[in-house]
């Protein structure tokens, strides 16, 4: 099942000014984020958060899940690749 939650591409995310650049490879990573790391609570950051649990239940695919995540990102100003 770990498989089938795999981004096709990594993203790169820096959260905090000093801390260290991480690669987000799948969606259990992305959810992680998102819950422990983002605390603003956002639009953006409630639909990647659906989409990792819809892709986790199996209702849906990684990419929409990966296209939320770097939608939420961006907006919290942690993006460091796509």
């Amino acid at each position: 099942m770990m498989g089938l939650n795999r981004f096709e591409r990594p993203v790169v995310v820096q959260v905090g000014r000093h801390g260290a650049e991480r690669i987000v490879v799948d969606v259990n990573d992305a959810a992680t984020i998102l819950l422990r790391d983002l605390h603003r609570q956002t639009a953006k950051r409630k639909v990647a958060m659906d989409a990792c649990l819809q892709v986790l239940r199996g209702e849906a695919h990684p990419p929409a899940a990966r296209r939320a995540f770097v939608a939420a990102a961006i907006e919290a100003k942690i993006l460091r690749s796509d």
